[in-house]
């Protein structure tokens, strides 16, 4: 299967991340090979981080897992659409989501349209946030 999945030139692809349930979005973060076959092996999301260049199982820190119930590629074989059930929360700013924010363009400005499930000062203790 994934000799068919086509990686940009740094090995890596966009995994969209979404509840199987409710399809709320959750997250995006990007996948290189490794991590796509771990994810298929484990049943967990396992990603590249662009910025620490290291593979991570999503919720390793916080234990906020998501454990997969499908995934999709779109027709052009580049961009991955993960169902997930997510435990507690993807964003690790505390909300469900990482899609919290919203454009106001009327007013140019922000809204927060989630809600806090959880307090990251608590989970993420050696980390800047």
């Amino acid at each position: 299967m994934v000799d068919i999945l086509k990686f940009d030139k740094d090995g890596l692809m966009p995994a969209i991340v979404q509840d199987y349930q409710t399809q709320e979005v959750l997250m995006l973060a990007y996948m290189n090979k490794e991590a796509f076959e771990k994810t298929i092996q484990t049943g967990k999301t396992h990603f590249w981080s662009r910025s620490r260049k290291k593979m991570w199982l999503k919720g390793e820190e916080s234990g906020h897992i998501q454990h997969v119930k499908d995934i999709f590629f779109d027709c052009d074989s580049d961009t991955l659409l993960i169902k997930v059930r997510q435990e507690c929360a993807a964003c690790h700013e505390g909300y469900k989501s990482c899609f919290f924010r919203k454009a106001d363009v009327e007013k140019d400005g922000i809204d927060i349209v989630g809600e806090k499930v959880f307090d990251p000062e608590k989970i993420y203790r050696n980390r800047d946030l």
